[in-house]
């Protein structure tokens, strides 16, 4: 291996290191939030890409529509929570977020659609579509589970991903696609060449890191979603809701899925179940973090990254053994660590 080839894939490594690291995060805020392990992270993944190439190619995604059906459906739910104190603005708002914003989304993404917009365009509505997905997800199937172990949600979880990836496959079907790119220009530096694309997934990663520091460390809404990671029954009894900071958390969770989607989708083919290897990586950094520390998970992303790249020049066949297999010391050193707990008698 020459200098070359090791610069070429470093630079590989580090690209699809920062996709790891914002889905990493993305798997960090909701499990400290919400203590869900959010397995469909990976179809947030596929679903804004997929309905990014789509209305980029002149058609209409499904997922537009699905957005409408769990709207109605969340709405109902929170009609039936309501039913004892009928409360107007609550009802409002509830309508306004679970129906009328899906409709909404729903009616520009056919114009657009018809109209073929530029890729800007396409983007916003992509991360609308998969953003009003994610949040009525949570109302429907984890908000009414939010009391129950971690197991119960868990299992949840995965049967949201099954649901998620057989729609995908009726909505994308089988056949690959791709979407165009967000940036076209070229630099070249020495024997590397950044493509706009690479540039652009630099560029909004980094972008989306200091965004959400500053979230957490500036705003009323991201102190509140720090203090229910730390402790939710302190935050409750403290006065913040917690129910609307797991609805925040699954809304950044399901955007951010989308937005890493719609990054990687003009560099190579996404399937309808592509996302969910992708979502593996990304919680393998997830659980390196100890799905408590964001910089570590940040750290830990681009080691992924960087691990699968070189795996794939040395032994192409086994670079995903390779990449999983990097999960078992840590979980061998975090056993070894943890405090021994003695199992409970019957």
């Amino acid at each position: 291996m020459n200098t070359t080839i090791l610069l070429f894939l470093l630079q590989d490594g580090i690209t699809n290191g920062a996709i790891y690291a914002l889905l990493g995060l993305a798997l960090v805020l909701v499990f400290a939030v919400t203590r869900v392990i959010l397995i469909p992270q990976g179809e947030f993944v596929t679903y804004g890409a997929l309905t990014y190439a789509s209305l980029a190619a002149g058609r209409m995604p499904g997922t537009a529509k699905l957005a409408v059906v769990i709207g109605l459906a969340a709405f109902a739910f929170d009609l039936y929570a309501m039913r004892k104190t009928l409360h107007a603005p609550r009802m409002l708002r509830a309508f306004g977020l679970n129906v009328a914003f899906p409709v909404a989304v729903l009616l520009a993404s056919m114009w657009a659609a018809d109209q073929r917009m530029p890729a800007g365009v396409s983007l916003v509505l992509s991360l609308l579509i998969v953003a009003s997905i994610g949040l009525s997800l949570y109302r429907i199937v984890f908000q009414p589970l939010a009391h129950t172990s971690v197991l119960v949600l868990l299992i949840a979880s995965v049967g949201v991903h099954l649901a998620l990836q057989g729609l995908g496959l009726l909505f994308f079907g089988a056949e690959g696609q791709r979407g165009p790119t967000l940036l076209t220009a070229n630099v070249t530096l020495g024997s590397l060449r950044f493509t706009g694309q690479g540039m652009a997934v630099y560029g909004i990663t980094v972008a989306f890191i200091v965004g959400l520091w500053l979230f957490f460390g500036l705003t009323l809404y991201g102190k509140a979603l720090r203090a229910t990671a730390v402790n939710r029954l302190g935050a409750r009894l403290v006065g913040i809701r917690t129910t609307l900071s797991g609805q925040i958390a699954f809304l950044l969770a399901s955007t951010i899925g989308a937005l890493s989607g719609i990054l990687i989708v003009p560099i190579t083919t996404l399937y309808y179940d592509t996302g969910f290897l992708i979502g593996l990586k990304g919680f393998i950094a997830a659980i390196i973090g100890g799905l408590i520390s964001y910089p570590l998970t940040a750290v830990a992303a681009l080691v992924v990254g960087i691990v699968e790249a070189f795996s794939s020049f040395y032994a192409s066949n086994f670079k995903e053994v390779i990449v999983f297999t990097l999960l078992i010391p840590v979980l061998l050193l975090r056993s070894l660590a943890a405090p021994a707990v003695e199992e409970e008698k019957d």
